[in-house]
């Protein structure tokens, strides 16, 4: 399979022409609008809350934090380039452990009473920037994104996993080597996390965070609940007890911050793990134990989409006064392809199993019957940056025929941090640092490197660890 480039497609004909050809379903503006009119520089209520434009700065997730969770001046430097962006929401900054042992690697920032202070003045220094940049703070909606890593976690050792896992998962429980008598977090166990959740978005309440974001996706503990189909217990089973440790938190949180938001970063659907398979090429693992059970927003064949339970699900948020929700799909660790939509896959990852482009429109409808389904949510869509120079064509579609509110940018905004300040502008884009998705961000922390944008941004590319990485790559071809 051959997969063009998306920087080689220089006109809307070509563009229009190639996705025709490859059967994919995107639509687009040729023209993209600038100035107080134009549909992505619209401001949007949220209750009392006027969040400035239609961009949002996804969560990343660090890997140059201090050892105690305290932010580096990595840290710094990557919040400083949010605030910069022009972005008037800002969708948790990066995901932040809740507590030590729930950590994705040592250098993930940790929210607790002694690294508080500093977190709060890594909010604050992106506020200040923004301000010093684009003027007004008065629209600028700044969340913290608070987390447990679940089965992924390691807070130790970057290359040894420490799970705490919900059940027993027959493909994930081989893939990464869980052990046979690894025990499950208890109920008991549950109820004491939940409150290290409602303690965590306290002290963010108390740091000048407008809202909290309890994690849900990506494979990670949150998202994990909502698959814990073969649970037995409070937190397991029925739909009910798949969404009591959600309910329990924001009640929780209600109790303790009053007056703090609440939102929800969501894996909509997810499908069985992919393998390498003998092209190189992802290809699902095999299954046989009739339908696959496993996959939250699944139809039961580990390839497809059943949007009933995650419907379900929003409507729950509906019902908990949880308006902000940022959907996003799978697992970086298992199904990539699916959520982040890459030409080029990290080290430890599998070539595409269909052009990218399939991913982006995968996750670009979804989110659009969501929010048909629920137009009284505030939904940020994710999946964009493989888009690349047309990213502010098909944003300006979407957010112009209410299929999302708001585009968030991830891996985008490593590299070119100013591109939503630029579109709503009307300045042409930069060209030589627009995202690739070269996937180095990916593969250097994979390999024990900070996380950054190695091959575009130059304070990377002139570090050390840029040798490294390139050796590294040399070594896999």
């Amino acid at each position: 399979m051959t997969i063009r480039r998306v920087a080689q497609l220089r006109t809307a004909e070509q563009f229009r022409e190639h996705l025709a050809a490859i059967g994919i379903e995107l639509p687009f503006d040729e023209n993209v609008a600038h100035g107080p009119d134009a549909p992505l520089a619209q401001p949007y209520r949220l209750g009392d809350i006027r969040i400035g434009n239609r961009f949002t700065a996804l969560p990343m997730e660090g890997w140059d934090a201090e050892p105690d969770g305290r932010p580096s001046e990595l840290v710094r430097r990557r919040w400083l380039r949010f605030g910069l962006s022009g972005a008037k929401l800002i969708w948790g900054g990066e995901a932040v452990a809740v507590r030590h042992d729930g950590r994705a690697n040592p250098n993930q920032l940790v929210l607790n009473d002694a690294t508080a202070p500093e977190i709060a003045a890594l909010r604050e220094a992106l506020v200040q920037a923004h301000a010093e940049r684009h003027g007004d703070t008065s629209d600028l909606l700044v969340g913290l994104q608070l987390t447990h890593s679940g089965r992924f976690a390691r807070p130790n050792d970057k290359k040894r996993l420490e799970p705490q896992i919900l059940y027993r998962h027959p493909i994930l429980d081989r893939r990464y080597n869980v052990p046979d008598d690894q025990p499950l977090l208890r109920d008991d166990e549950i109820d004491a996390l939940i409150e290290d959740f409602v303690r965590a978005a306290v002290l963010a309440k108390q740091a000048g965070f407008a809202f909290v974001d309890v994690k849900h996706c990506h494979g990670y503990l949150g998202h994990e609940f909502l698959s814990a189909v073969d649970r037995e217990g409070r937190y397991g089973g029925s739909f009910e007890n798949r969404t009591r440790f959600l309910r329990e938190v924001v009640a929780g949180i209600r109790r303790a911050a009053p007056g703090l938001l609440i939102g929800v970063r969501l894996s909509a659907f997810d499908w069985i793990a992919f393998r390498p398979g003998i092209d190189g090429r992802g290809e699902p693992e095999t299954w046989t134990d009739g339908p696959y059970r496993y996959a939250f927003g699944g139809d039961g064949s580990g390839t497809g989409i059943d949007l009933t339970e995650p419907k379900r699900y929003l409507d729950l948020l509906e019902t908990l006064d949880v308006r902000l929700v940022c959907l996003t799909a799978g697992s970086p660790y298992y199904n990539p392809h699916i959520q982040r939509p890459a030409l080029f896959p990290p080290s430890d990852g599998y070539q595409p199993p269909e052009d990218p482009l399939a991913g982006v429109a995968r996750q670009i409808a979804v989110t659009a019957e969501l929010k048909r389904s629920h137009p009284n949510l505030f939904i940020v869509g994710s999946g964009y940056s493989y888009l690349q120079d047309w990213l502010p064509n098909v944003a300006q579609h979407v957010v112009r025929t209410g299929m999302a509110d708001s585009i968030g940018l991830g891996r985008m905004m490593l590299a070119y941090p100013e591109m939503p300040a630029d579109i709503l502008a009307g300045n042409a884009l930069q060209r030589k640092i627009i995202c690739r998705t070269f996937s180095d961000c990916t593969t250097a922390p994979r390999n024990g490197m900070v996380s950054g944008c190695y091959p575009l941004d130059p304070f990377y590319k002139n570090r050390e660890e840029a040798g490294r990485l390139a050796e590294l790559k040399k070594e896999r071809v």
